[in-house]
């Protein structure tokens, strides 16, 4: 009923994180419908950020620039890092406008069921990060998934012979939340990880 062309952009739209093939398809006829508008401009982003976006070698972070505008940006904190498993989660911690230090994107975290391992990660950049003498601390934000945590402990024995101090994001009750709608393991978390207040 529709040309391949279109079917086409149906199936690649449909690709995307979120994105189910009736969305596709509605996301397809808005483009469509406004070609001049949309379609066009979005394909040359398409294709510029194709051509111009690059990974950081130092932090595995996407920019145009290489290294990328925050490993390159000197009035960083030197004396942090913070590893972070994709780089979504680079762009929600730098939104909040508090991080002031480096990053370090693993690119996933370890999975027996997917079948990643240390090897798949940028893991060995970050230990050889770590022993740089003005690196004080490492932050470990990564997920708080059974893989994430996993991960988490391997990158501690990693990190254990280099002269720093490893902390993590604090997990437990968030801001706003109500303990009765809370599920079991974040209470239990908050539970185990509750600090002194007087």
């Amino acid at each position: 009923m529709i040309g391949k062309e279109i079917d086409t952009l149906i199936h690649l739209l449909s690709k995307l994180p979120g994105i189910g093939p009736r969305s596709a398809r509605r996301l397809a006829l808005q483009m469509l419908k406004q070609k001049d508008h949309l379609l066009m401009p979005l394909s040359d982003a398409l294709r510029d950020a194709a051509q111009s976006i690059k990974t950081c070698p130092i932090c595995c972070n996407l920019d145009t620039v290489s290294p990328c505008n925050i490993c390159s940006n000197n009035e960083r904190d030197k004396s942090t890092i913070c590893i972070v498993e994709q780089i979504g989660d680079l762009w929600a911690l730098e939104r909040t406008k508090v991080y002031k230090g480096y990053y370090h994107v693993l690119g996933g975290s370890l999975s027996a069921l997917d079948n990643i391992g240390p090897e798949d990660l940028s893991i060995s950049g970050l230990v050889k990060r770590a022993k740089d003498t003005e690196v004080k601390e490492i932050i470990i934000a990564l997920n708080a998934t059974v893989d994430g945590q996993t991960t988490s402990h391997y990158l501690i024995d990693r990190l254990q012979y280099c002269d720093v101090n490893v902390t993590r994001l604090a997990h437990g009750v968030p801001v706003g939340g109500a303990l009765d709608y809370l599920d079991d393991g974040t209470l239990v978390t908050a539970l185990k990880a509750r600090s002194a207040i007087l």
